[in-house]
Order: C-alpha cells, then structure tokens, then sequence
C-alpha cells in the first residue's frame, strides 16, 4: 500500500468529492452528500478538539475513501467518540483500505476518547468492524457498535 496514504483532511473543500458523493448515492446511501452540505454550512467541520476527517489518497492524489471522528453528539459526553461518514470507494474495497483508514482513526482517537461508537444498518459494515474488534451492541445512544480505548 505504499502507493497509497491516510492523511488529515484539513479543508474539506479543497477536494472534489462528486465522484466518491455520486457512487455513495447509487449504493443507496446519503451520508457523503450530507458529510458535504454539514462541512459546507458549518454544521460539522471536525475542528474540535479531538475531531478529524481522513482520507486515502491515491498516487494520483485522489481520494479513494474518507471518514471522520466527531465527539459523541448523541451521549453528551466528551470521552465518547464517533466515527462518522466512512466510506471505502467501490473499487478499492475489500483490499485492505478500509483497516487501513480505520485503524489511524483508532489511533488518533485513543489520545481523547475512552469509547469508540459508530451506527451502521448494512450487514457488510457490521461483519467489517466487528472483525477488527468492535462489539456490535446497542450500549450508547443512536449507535449499533462499540470499541473501549482503553
């Protein structure tokens, strides 16, 4: 995977996500489209402490997937993360890019968070983060996986 790299994404707008927005749609799923129109009206910049948004980028510089760490906006509470928006695009799934993303998010998020918690509804992404030790009960509000950090 030399080839390719995680990196920080520090302004969203500086990259054309139409391509990766519009296959997320024809898969039947929204959240790249609000990921954009949340960043754009400054609902969601993953600018405070602890929040980041990644990217896998490509040789070519192209980002092939993305996904971001908020604080918990359902608990209320400042040690729970979330992990939001994770997206792998079509043709690099299943190779390894996707762990790969996720585990720097991981990373970055035990330096503030004792909990990790996503919600997912598709049983791929269920089988995805279970295997890399996510436990998949309903423990936290409006999330179906949990990960401790610590």
């Amino acid at each position: 995977m030399g080839e390719f790299e995680v990196r920080k994404i520090i302004n969203l707008l500086y990259f054309d996500l139409t391509d990766l927005v519009k296959e997320s749609k024809e898969n039947g799923f929204q959240f790249l489209e609000r990921l954009v129109n949340d960043y754009e009206n400054g609902t969601n910049n993953f600018n405070k402490p602890g929040e980041s948004l990644y990217g896998v980028f490509n040789k070519e510089d192209q980002l092939i997937a993305i996904g971001g760490l908020n604080i918990d906006p359902y608990s209320g509470e400042q040690q729970i993360g979330r992990l939001r928006r994770f997206y792998i695009s079509r043709d690099y799934r299943r190779k390894g890019f996707g762990k790969l993303l996720l585990n720097k998010i991981i990373y970055d998020a035990k330096n503030h968070y004792k909990v990790l918690v996503l919600h997912t509804d598709t049983e791929q992404a269920n089988k995805f983060y279970t295997s890399l030790g996510f436990s998949e009960e309903k423990l936290y509000p409006n999330s179906t996986h949990h990960l401790k950090l610590i």
